[in-house]
C-alpha cells in the first residue's frame, strides 16, 4: 500500500521552505532598517518632534510635540486626535533672541 514515513525529498522540501522564509525575512528586515536611517538622515533641522508620551488609559495617550517653535499638548484615543493646548516653545524662543 503506502508508506506512512516521510521521504527524503519532502524533508528536503520542508527544510528548503523554512530556510527561504528566514532569507526573506532577514531581507525584509534589512529593508526596512535601511528605510529608517535614509529617513532620519533627512537635510535640515526637523519640524515634527515628539518630546513625552505618557499613557492614561487603555488606547489613550497623551503627546508633547515640538512643531517648530511652538509646543503642542495632543490626546490621542483609538480613533481620534485632540489638541489640549499650545504654547510657544520657551527653548526656541531663548533661541531666536540669543541669535538678534
Amino acid at each position: 500500500m503506502g508508506s506512512t514515513g516521510a521521504s527524503p525529498f519532502d524533508w528536503v522540501r520542508v527544510v528548503g521552505s523554512i530556510v527561504l522564509v528566514f532569507i526573506l525575512l532577514a531581507a525584509l528586515l534589512w529593508t526596512l532598517r535601511r528605510m529608517k536611517v535614509m529617513q532620519s538622515t533627512q537635510v535640515g533641522e526637523l519640524k515634527l518632534q515628539v518630546l513625552e508620551t505618557i499613557s492614561v488609559g487603555p488606547r489613550q495617550k497623551i503627546a508633547l510635540l515640538r512643531v517648530a517653535d511652538h509646543l503642542v499638548l495632543i490626546g490621542m484615543g483609538a480613533n481620534q486626535f485632540t489638541a489640549l493646548g499650545n504654547w510657544e516653545d520657551p527653548v526656541a524662543a531663548k533661541g531666536n533672541h540669543l541669535e538678534s
